[in-house]
């Protein structure tokens, strides 16, 4: 196969990856967050003295939650502009 078209198989397949993976990671992210609002919001409404508690819980959470999608996007992002497999074509 020639090098040219070796180059372009590789950047459209990581273009495929890259889109997959910031994809798939936001909607990860939002249901995640969407299903552990909603136990917030009943936890919070069946027992309402817990309320402080579990608001300390839900923004450590969502901090976690976030965090871990844009480690993807910093990965995807790494793949998409410093991309080691057209390196090591040499």
């Amino acid at each position: 196969m020639d090098k040219l078209q070796l180059i372009a198989q590789i950047q459209a397949s990581m273009g495929v990856g890259i889109g997959l993976m910031i994809g798939l990671g936001a909607l990860g992210a939002c249901v995640g967050i969407g299903i552990m609002c909603s136990r917030f919001l009943e936890g919070a409404a069946r027992q309402p003295e817990l309320m402080p508690q579990l608001q300390v819980k839900v923004f450590l959470l969502l901090g976690l939650i976030d965090a871990s999608f844009i480690i993807g996007l910093g990965i995807a992002m790494f793949f998409a502009y410093a991309n080691p497999l057209l390196s090591a074509l040499g």
